[in-house]
């Protein structure tokens, strides 16, 4: 599969969460004529107006039995009069864009699994975590193995990254990105996407040629081996500058079974040439490249 640069261009709707549709209505209810929500999941706040039971969102008017049929886990987006849609695709597998607290960065749900962690964490301070778990500094070039809604690459840019290349093989996941308000930095000068395996990404760079790596992979499976595999890791060893550190999340899998995948890892990370610990906060191993 060959990597293709990816042009990331954010779309712009108001969105709808239940939380925002509530006090919407209870404005309604109220009699009011205005109200500042969020339409674009906490970011920012803006007037919207009501009248005769419908509220103007920007332009588009939307009445109050259709906010009333907004779901608790659901992102919405408004892209005309009346006309509500979900942030969801449906293709060989189901892609959501799933809220899980008001005012925050949403999660991406795959055939009903979340790609961040959420119980205790929200989904933008999980990705934080990592990127400071990898020590990402001002001025360094980085590389992202699995963009998803790309809050880890996002990170490593508001840390004073000079470049991020970022890689995500499912062209879904980057079109549940454009319509998310969070992933809009995406779109940077400072971050290159690729659409393409990371096994044909790092392929594409010489040794040596970048400070930092986070790899955040999907969980351990059958179908998700290679992204665990001691070739790959010597290649990231081969990637990263002397010094450098990869950051690899692996959570828990195998931890109720007597198959100890987590330090199968990093026997790997090992072998590959890293000096590894394992940070029980972020569930992932922080591995050193020696000087």
């Amino acid at each position: 599969m060959d990597c293709s640069v990816v042009y990331f261009k954010y779309v712009d709707f108001p969105i709808l969460t239940h939380w925002v549709a509530k006090e919407i209505l209870n404005a309604i209810a109220r009699g009011l004529d205005s109200i500042e929500v969020t339409l674009d999941l906490g970011l920012s706040r803006e007037k919207v107006y009501i009248g005769d039971g419908e509220a103007l969102l920007r332009d588009c008017v939307v009445d109050a039995s259709l906010l009333e049929s907004i779901r608790e886990d659901r992102v919405y987006e408004v892209f005309g009069d009346n006309i509500v849609r979900e942030i969801t695709i449906h293709s060989e597998h189901v892609y959501k864009l799933k809220p899980v607290a008001p005012d925050t960065a949403p999660t991406l749900e795959i055939n009903g699994v979340h790609m961040h962690r959420i119980v205790g964490v929200t989904p933008w301070i999980d990705s934080l975590l990592k990127v400071r778990s990898a020590h990402v500094k001002f001025g360094h070039d980085v590389l992202d193995t699995c963009m998803g809604l790309g809050y880890t690459a996002i990170h490593s840019l508001l840390a004073g990254a000079r470049e991020v290349v970022t890689v995500e093989i499912d062209p879904c996941v980057i079109e549940i990105a454009r319509h998310n308000p969070w992933s809009r930095l995406l779109s940077s000068d400072e971050v290159t996407i690729l659409n393409c395996s990371i096994l044909d990404a790092v392929a594409m760079y010489d040794d040596k040629s970048f400070h930092r790596i986070i790899h955040d992979p999907p969980r351990f499976s059958r179908t998700t081996g290679d992204l665990y595999s001691l070739v790959l890791y010597r290649e990231f060893y081969r990637l990263l500058k002397p010094g450098g550190i990869l950051y690899h999340y692996t959570g828990e899998p195998g931890k109720h079974t007597s198959k100890n995948i987590v330090k199968g890892v990093g026997e790997r990370l090992r072998r590959a040439g890293f000096i590894v610990r394992y940070d029980n906060r972020t569930k992932g191993y922080i591995a050193y490249k020696p000087l």
